[in-house]
């Protein structure tokens, strides 16, 4: 079997060469100007079918070295195709191994991915639970903090319960005081005003007593001063009868003087009856006046009281709060 690549071209040009370098084209130096390749029979068929026919039939040593090279020849040949049979199954099993060998990489290749996945995997779940063990150790600081806490909070009820129990009696005793002050207000302002309605009454009794008495006595006094004149027109014309009246008009005169002096007395007694008028007024005008300021004081009490209940009701809001939560 010849190999692949030796014919009839290349021991042409070989041939072509060889003469243009000025040496014969044997049948050997063609074989050693084609690398020493190809049957020794081939190239002389080759030759003699390019009119190489002055060509000397070989000798018995050619035939002799022919049928040996030829031998050689087939050995080889036949040892090629063993080795290129050999080199294919070695080629199949190399591409296969080959291919073996990729697909193996592949599957290292995917196995490092998945390695490598697992291990970020695995420091993922390693700062998983790190984070997991600091927010544990935080959740039990935290817990710590908050039954701490929780004791504080309920100390800080009972402290506000105090409180709560100690306004709520405080609160019980202003409500206390200040109904008692209330009703002793009314007491006093209900006393204050009927003895100031009395004694304005006794005033006034008194008031409409010294006008009448000053009122008769102003009667007196005219009816006296035209007695008077009367007497004094009679004195006139009578002369002689004056004598006789002296006594009379003496009498009257004193009587005049008596009256006079009544009526000076019911004039000073009617001042002081209206400067007593006038204070009573003013002590009038001072108890509406302290009337105005119990009131202010008590709406002032009341909106204390309603400060004090508003502060009270937040107060049990926010201690109630806590609880709830």
């Amino acid at each position: 079997m010849a190999r692949g690549g030796v014919n009839k071209a290349l021991v042409q040009k070989a041939r072509l060469a060889l003469l243009a370098r000025g040496e014969h084209p044997s049948i050997d130096a063609v074989r050693i100007e084609m690398g020493n390749t190809g049957s020794k029979t081939t190239i002389h068929r080759y030759l003699k079918e390019l009119g190489e026919t002055d060509t000397p039939p070989p000798s018995i040593n050619d035939e002799l070295s022919e049928l040996v090279s030829r031998l050689a020849q087939r050995l080889e040949e036949q040892a090629q195709e063993r080795l290129d049979h050999a080199q294919a199954g070695h080629d199949a099993r190399h591409k296969a191994m080959q291919q073996e060998l990729t697909s193996a990489q592949q599957r290292i290749d995917d196995l490092q991915v998945q390695l490598a996945r697992q291990a970020e995997a695995l420091e993922q779940q390693d700062a998983t639970l790190l984070h997991t063990r600091q927010t544990l150790q935080g959740e039990q600081t935290e817990n710590i903090r908050l039954r701490q806490a929780n004791q504080d909070l309920e100390s800080r009820l009972q402290d506000k319960d105090e409180q709560i129990r100690s306004l709520e009696e405080k609160h019980r005793h202003a409500r206390e005081a200040l109904t008692h002050y209330r009703d002793s207000i009314a007491q006093q302002r209900a006393q204050e005003q009927q003895r100031h309605e009395g004694q304005l009454q006794q005033v006034q009794v008194e008031l409409r007593q010294a006008r009448q008495s000053l009122v008769l006595h102003q009667e007196d006094i005219t009816q006296l001063n035209r007695d008077n004149e009367r007497l004094l027109a009679e004195s006139r014309n009578v002369t002689r009868e004056l004598d006789n009246h002296k006594d009379q008009l003496s009498k009257a005169t004193h009587q005049a003087a008596n009256s006079h002096e009544q009526y000076q007395h019911s004039h000073n007694r009617c001042t002081v009856l209206e400067e007593r008028l006038r204070t009573s007024q003013d002590e009038n005008a001072e108890l509406k006046q302290t009337l105005v300021d119990t009131r202010q004081q008590n709406r002032m009490l009341e909106l204390l009281l309603i400060k004090k209940e508003v502060a009270l009701e937040n107060l049990r809001e926010t201690t109630e709060k806590p609880k709830a939560e």
